[in-house]
């Protein structure tokens, strides 16, 4: 049966998360439904991860197996985004990949990008898709700070007391704060991330761009390994899931 891959775009506002549950409307769950109906077999969905409620994607990856092989992909991708538009969720490929490949099991890292708008002006066009902060940034301050998230460490620190992660030693390969007028991009790469680590991370350089952290108090608050040490995790509605690499 063949297997595949398809790349995913959505506004995480209206769902409860990537993952299916049962107190309200997922991404997974929408997809299924209608790829199940389009297929006209019942269709599992597998994603390379979860991503919480009012997250957003633009490289979300997941994985399907069909019962047959799917002669147009272009159709398919077509018939999927009519009716999937209205839930502001895009398809963007659909790829055949090998029976070996899963969307989770497979991935070699994945990035995320928090995107912050550090202006007093309210939001218009990035109403919920940024986190806006009226104070004045020390973007410089952050560029040093973030560089201390770098390497393999334990990130108890910046861990949600749900993550149900069995170690939370993680490898940070890249830990970047750009700069493009009032907007301020935080990238992070890694094989995989604890629950709320990102936000966790984002919400700790704040800290220190709006001065209550100095670069000392900020490197004591990640070896620490203390969670009620962390400042309050960023809002999601900031946090995109951009890329899945292989």
């Amino acid at each position: 049966m063949p297997t595949y891959q398809i790349i995913i775009e959505y506004d995480g506002r209206n769902f409860v998360g990537w993952q299916k549950q049962k107190n309200g409307s997922s991404v997974q769950q929408t997809i299924e439904k209608n790829l199940t109906k389009i297929l006209k077999e019942k269709i599992i969905l597998y994603g390379s991860g979860r991503t919480d409620a009012g997250v957003h994607a633009t490289g979300q990856s997941a994985h399907f197996i069909s019962k047959s092989k799917i002669i147009n992909k272009f159709i398919l991708m077509n018939s999927l985004n009519f009716f999937l538009h209205k839930k502001k969720i895009s398809i963007l490929k659909i790829n055949k990949k090998n029976l070996s490949f899963h969307a989770r099991y497979s991935a070699k890292k994945r990035e995320y990008r928090y995107i912050i708008v550090n202006r007093l002006e309210p939001l218009s066009l990035e109403f919920k898709k940024a986190w806006h902060i009226k104070s004045t940034l020390n973007f410089e301050l952050m560029k040093q700070a973030v560089k201390l998230l770098k390497g393999n460490k334990d990130f108890s620190t910046f861990r949600s007391s749900s993550c149900n992660s069995k170690s939370p030693i993680k490898t940070l390969d890249e830990a970047i704060v750009k700069k493009s007028g009032t907007k301020i991009i935080i990238i992070f790469k890694s094989k995989s991330f604890l629950q709320q680590q990102v936000r966790s991370m984002v919400g700790c350089l704040k800290f220190v761009g709006e001065g209550k952290w100095n670069l000392k108090r900020f490197e004591y608050i990640i070896k620490s390994k203390i969670r009620a040490n962390c400042a309050p995790p960023a809002p999601a509605h900031g946090l995109y899931l951009f890329k899945v690499y292989y």
